[in-house]
């Protein structure tokens, strides 16, 4: 396919109350929406690393000027048959893996478009109903955090996911663990810790945790090996894995159990599918998780969840826990407790609604 322009949005989309974690604490979840297009044809990417360098070394303002200054030129004008064609032209720009992450996925949606056919299903799809989880941040006090959870559960939500950081740690876990003894949990501490809080690391094992998610440094594989050795929870892995290359690192290294699949972080779907080869080729578990996206984004995480050998459920959220409104013009529902299913639309099934499009945007920009 020819790619004859490509349009870029910094959005701005106002959360409905404050996501708290160890990295930051966000009150509007900024992203960059892509906007690829082949004669008649449009496929829609987003890439949402935060407002600020917090969670990495990458934010929503510098992703829109990297893509409109390096990466969309360079896609701009090209034929592109495949993933692997568009991440050869983005390759000599080093990292950045957000802002190609906004291509890729914009592709690939172009792509499926092209054919008819739904992402899911060009992926390979298994089963277009994905299990999913519940994510709770760092609340203001304890009994409302065991309230959500009690929600959560009422719900019939497979598993929670409890922000974790100094100052909300053991004691919040104990009593989470004393109110649903038989509750599928697991904690993330957005890389907050060393290995100097290795005892309270050694203190966590008594609450059978389904897993630690990125205890230590954001880019440490090392650190994490020695941790994983000594302790029993098993160490998953987020912010560390920005590249297949890492990845293989961490694996040879033996430094995590478990890997948290971005198609954000990864660079989009082409890295994230090799990544989850080589987790399937170790026995490393693999999940999806997500960056509070709107709906352009969670369809493709959608997508790639229904690829079979998904070890833990996926972090996709209906549209209600975060956003009064969202930008795209079909929210994600649950279709049932703790499913989302994948459209049989082509493409992701959404595009931004025009009008909330407008209101959301920033800054914006046309590569031709």
């Amino acid at each position: 396919m020819l790619i004859d322009r490509i349009d870029l949005f910094h959005v701005a989309m106002p959360l409905r109350e404050p996501w708290r974690t160890a990295a930051s604490d966000e009150t509007a979840i900024e992203s960059v929406l892509v906007r690829m297009t082949s004669g008649g044809l449009a496929g829609w990417g987003e890439t949402a690393p935060h407002s600020g360098p917090n969670y990495c070394e990458e934010w929503a303002g510098g992703a829109f000027l990297v893509l409109q200054k390096k990466l969309a030129p360079a896609i701009a004008g090209q034929t592109l048959t495949s993933g692997e064609d568009l991440q050869a032209l983005l390759k000599s720009v080093k990292g950045n893996t957000f802002a190609k992450a906004g291509l890729d996925l914009a592709f690939h949606d172009l792509l499926a478009r092209s054919q008819d056919r739904p992402l899911w299903r060009l992926l390979g799809g298994a089963r277009p109903d994905v299990l999913v989880g519940e994510d709770i941040s760092v609340e203001p006090t304890l009994d409302q955090l065991v309230a959500k959870i009690g929600k959560a559960v009422e719900k019939g939500l497979a598993r929670v996911k409890l922000k974790f950081r100094p100052g909300w740690g053991v004691d919040m876990v104990a009593a989470v663990r004393s109110a649903y003894p038989d509750l599928l949990m697991h904690i993330d501490c957005n890389s907050a810790f060393t290995l100097d809080d290795l005892e309270m690391f050694r203190a966590l094992d008594r609450y059978d945790l389904a897993m630690i998610e990125q205890p230590l440094r954001h880019d440490d594989i090392l650190d994490h090996a020695v941790l994983r050795r000594k302790i029993a929870t098993p160490i998953c892995l987020d912010e560390t894995i920005t590249s297949v290359e890492r990845a293989r690192q961490a694996i040879e290294q033996e430094a995590c159990d478990i890997i948290n699949l971005k198609l954000g972080r990864l660079g989009g779907i082409t890295p994230t599918l090799r990544v989850r080869e080589m987790c399937k080729a170790a026995g490393v578990g693999n999940w999806m998780g997500s960056m509070l996206e709107s709906a352009v984004a969670q369809n493709a995480t959608i997508a790639f969840a229904t690829l079979p050998n998904m070890t833990y459920p996926a972090d996709v959220f209906p549209t209600e826990k975060f956003y009064e409104e969202d930008l795209a013009n079909r929210d994600v529902t649950y279709s049932a407790p703790s499913y989302v299913t994948a459209t049989e639309r082509p493409g992701i099934g959404v595009e931004p609604d025009p009008a909330k499009l407008k209101r959301f945007t920033v800054n914006e920009a046309v590569i031709r």
